[in-house]
């Protein structure tokens, strides 16, 4: 039986201006064309996931009902534009800093990747056919572990990265300059792979 893929996605310097911590719905600041290209793609059928670290919370600096709060505004941000997020994946542990269960070595803190196994679970996804996008090289490392194709964006902390970009470990497919690019490489191939689904 063949499974949908997704468009896993970064949150900070890739959706949103990455303001170091963001602790306040008042610092979400949408990147340029993100709403649109993520219009596009929920067009299609495809999920939007959202996969973070939120290491904030553990740390003591924002609550999970912040967190809620914050992607409220976002969730906002992106309805004015006529995209939405279909999920919202966070790890909010940090494996020396924190009180209590917030204080661990988790499997969901990215370069790990149980956020998306977690999320392929939920959604009944093919990872193997699904993309990740990130800024990080947590990002790409957490795609790639899951088994997803992967995308530099330069935007966020994409553009300190170094020239040559390590790609086979990483199973990096593009380095885009933003999530407008990005979308429009990854789009056709997801596309195929939903309309192959469909004809099942």
């Amino acid at each position: 039986m063949l499974k949908r893929c997704a468009l896993f996605l970064d949150r900070d310097g890739v959706l949103i201006e990455d303001d170091g911590y963001i602790c306040s719905p008042k610092q979400v600041r949408l990147l340029p064309g993100v709403a649109e290209a993520l219009a596009r793609v929920n067009r299609s059928g495809v999920p939007v996931i959202i996969i973070t670290n939120q290491s904030g919370i553990a740390r003591g600096w924002l609550s999970e009902n912040d967190l809620q709060a914050i992607h409220a505004r976002l969730d906002q941000l992106l309805a004015d534009a006529g995209a939405y997020v279909d999920r919202y994946y966070y790890c909010p542990h940090h494996p020396e800093f924190g009180q209590g269960e917030y204080r661990q070595r988790c499997g969901c803190r990215k370069p790990a990747p149980g956020l998306l196994l977690q999320a392929a679970r939920d959604f009944s996804l093919d990872l193997g056919h699904s993309f990740f996008v990130g800024d990080r090289l947590s990002d790409l490392q957490a795609g790639a572990a899951a088994g997803c194709h992967t995308i530099l964006v330069r935007t966020g902390l994409g553009h300190r990265w170094p020239e040559p970009v390590p790609s086979s470990s990483l199973r990096l497919a593009l380095i885009a300059e933003n999530l407008t690019q990005a979308v429009d490489y990854c789009l056709p191939y997801l596309l195929h792979r939903h309309w192959q689904l469909q004809a099942a």
